[in-house]
C-alpha cells in the first residue's frame, strides 16, 4: 500500500497547520494500524515521554502511518506524506 492508495481509500482531513498530514476520518476508531496499511507491512510501536499514548508507526511508499492506541484500545490515525512523516517522527524523536 503506499500514500495514494490509503487517502484514496479512507477518508481522510488534512490536518490544520501541518502541511503533508491528515488524520482518520472514519467513524470505526478500532481498526488496528495493520488492518489500515495491510498487514504485510512491518509495524513498530514506540512508548515515548513526547506523546500520551504509545504510537504505531510504519513507513509506506511516498510516507508513513503514524497511529496512537488509546488506553480504550481505539486509535486515532495520521497518513502522512514523506516530508510530513519525516517531520511528526522527529518532533516525537522517533528513529525508524
Amino acid at each position: 500500500m503506499n500514500f495514494e492508495e490509503l487517502k484514496s481509500k479512507w477518508n481522510w482531513s488534512p490536518i490544520r497547520n501541518c502541511p503533508g498530514r491528515f488524520v482518520w476520518r472514519e467513524n470505526d476508531k478500532n481498526i488496528s494500524p495493520a488492518a489500515v496499511v495491510g498487514s504485510e507491512t512491518e509495524l513498530q510501536e514506540f512508548k515515548i515521554d513526547k506523546a500520551k499514548d504509545p504510537v504505531v508507526a510504519v513507513r509506506i511508499d511516498g510516507g508513513g502511518l503514524i497511529s496512537y492506541r488509546k488506553q480504550d484500545g481505539t486509535y486515532l490515525h495520521t497518513l502522512n506524506t514523506a516530508e510530513g512523516f519525516e517531520r511528526k517522527l522527529a518532533q516525537l524523536g522517533i528513529r525508524l
